[in-house]
């Protein structure tokens, strides 16, 4: 089964390196067939950005995703741009404190505010965000998302990354939770 995921946000919110972590915890922890791809604007900070994660049981023949199953929004303009391209039955995520939307389908979740409030530096929302999106959609395991952080980054952001996974996973779980009832 091919899952498409599209994280979209801007410049500076970590959503490559999101991306990188999540191909790794899929692809090199649990041995799924997985491409990485991404893209941001010519602003070093505040332009566009985005990156795609393909996952598949399967040799993936075509590495974009032009069908996307989950898109993650982090910013109004990445979510005014990429929700009209969801596909119908496709799920939506975006940061409650920087989307805003009238749109039933959308799931708000405060990531920039769990990763000020819980962590106390609003730059690991993309990792919470990807703790978030273990709770909810099951793609990736909670622990395939540690080892990934673990290699992916200095010693030194360990502890404050994996508390922002595990702030993220409750988060997703309250709310997905919450969402069924």
């Amino acid at each position: 089964m091919r899952t498409e995921i599209r994280l979209s946000g801007r410049g500076g919110q970590g959503l490559i390196l999101a991306g990188i972590v999540l191909a790794e915890a899929c692809g090199v922890y649990e041995e799924k067939e997985v491409v990485q791809t991404q893209s941001y604007g010519p602003e070093a900070r505040g332009g566009a950005s985005r990156a795609e994660v393909v996952i598949s049981d399967q040799k993936i023949r075509y590495p974009r995703a032009y069908d996307p199953d989950i898109l993650v929004a982090l910013s109004q303009p990445a979510f005014d741009r990429f929700a009209p391209q969801m596909k119908k039955e496709g799920l939506i995520f975006a940061d409650e404190s920087n989307v805003h939307t009238d749109r039933k389908d959308v799931i708000l979740i405060p990531f920039s505010d769990t990763a000020r409030t819980e962590i106390g530096r609003e730059v690991v929302a993309n990792i919470v965000m990807l703790g978030a999106l273990s709770a909810t959609t099951r793609i990736v395991e909670l622990q395939s998302l540690k080892q990934a952080v673990q290699h992916r980054m200095r010693k030194v952001f360990h502890e404050m990354n994996l508390a922002a996974l595990d702030a993220g996973f409750k988060l997703g779980t309250r709310i997905w939770k919450k969402r069924s009832c």
